[in-house]
């Protein structure tokens, strides 16, 4: 398949899916038509022609064409924005490396899947054991990539949630708030760990009324808070921030803020993790915790071909770190002013 052939599927230039499918230009299309690109590259199993340019360059031509596959074994894609960034980061670095993505499997599709055909096997989110049993059975050559470690006999990587949450909680606290909502997964989530740890390290008691159990869709998300909005506009409940355990969590929240008037919306402070794209098109911009999910990416991979190879057989675990970027959604405490 060629690069003449995409754009004809999806009726655009061959010089926008060369930009796309090479990350040389990240706006040059909109976000349906990136997606219609990579669907039909991933559909036609489409490679860059890279015997032909080791040729031209005079290198040795690459070895055999590796076919991964890509487990979900949370979420999908389409359920959670940060997931489907990352998977985008994931295709973008397998085409970068000579890989084909040969499929992408939901949980409960492992048992009609053959991942014995696959290469090696890329595991996105959160991944029980019974999962990895049944995917260990298939395939050995494995990597995950995750928010927290999974303390499983595989090479994974990952970015600390109970840390991204403890400093965002922090940066609460030095903002002089103390009465600090949560919206978000409380089941087994580090994220929701570190909300509780920084509040027992600082001696401030936990709220049972200000925490809010979500599977983080859009209709819990407007449950929970709404529910914390009315109580605090009638003055049944106190907080004066919200951490939200993940970005798109809180740009519903901040939504559902801007249909109130300025004094309250410039009362409460919202923080989360993440920092998918659309968080910086909030209104006001959502400070968040950065997850480097590009890096998280590349290194996942890297790990998984390095492992085909045999370059290394011990399970390897790379933890990358978070930082915040302060955009505009968080106000000092008992003032409108954004830090």
């Amino acid at each position: 398949m060629s690069l003449k052939q995409i754009a004809a599927l999806t009726n655009t230039s061959i010089s926008t899916v060369s930009r796309v499918l090479n990350n040389t230009s990240p706006s040059c299309a909109s976000k349906e038509l990136q997606d219609k690109i990579w669907a039909a590259a991933r559909q036609t199993g489409y490679q860059p022609n890279k015997a032909a340019r080791a040729l031209k360059q005079g290198a040795a031509a690459p070895a055999k064409l590796l076919h991964i596959a890509v487990v979900m074994a949370r979420v999908t894609s389409e359920e959670d924005p940060f997931f489907s960034e990352l998977f985008r980061s994931l295709e973008m670095e397998l085409l970068k490396q000579g890989a084909v993505m040969d499929d992408m499997i939901h949980a409960e599709e492992i048992c009609q899947k053959r991942l014995s055909r696959a290469n090696g096997i890329l595991i996105m989110g959160r991944c029980s054991h019974t999962l990895l049993s049944q995917i260990m059975q298939q395939n050995k050559n494995i990597a995950g990539i995750w928010r927290n470690t999974m303390d499983f006999d595989i090479d994974e990587v990952i970015c600390d949630g109970r840390k991204a949450a403890e400093l965002a909680m922090n940066h609460l606290l030095s903002l002089g708030h103390k009465k600090i909502a949560y919206i978000g997964d409380c089941s087994y989530e580090s994220r929701y760990v570190g909300y509780c740890n920084v509040l027992f390290q600082n001696k401030i008691p936990l709220d049972y009324n200000l925490i809010k159990q979500t599977n983080q869709t859009k209709e819990e998300t407007d449950t929970a808070f709404e529910g914390l909005l009315s109580g605090w506009l009638a003055g049944k409940v106190d907080f004066s921030a919200v951490f939200c355990a993940n970005d798109n969590t809180a740009i519903r929240v901040l939504e559902l803020l801007g249909r109130q008037k300025a004094s309250v919306r410039h009362s409460i402070s919202v923080i989360s993790i993440d920092d998918i794209a659309d968080a910086q098109n909030t209104k006001p911009y959502l400070t968040t915790i950065h997850i480097p999910h590009r890096e998280m990416a590349h290194m996942a991979v890297m790990l998984l071909l390095d492992r085909i190879a045999k370059g290394h057989i011990s399970p390897v675990r790379i933890e990358f770190p978070c930082k915040i970027v302060y955009r505009d959604s968080c106000y000092k405490y008992g003032t409108p002013e954004r830090i």
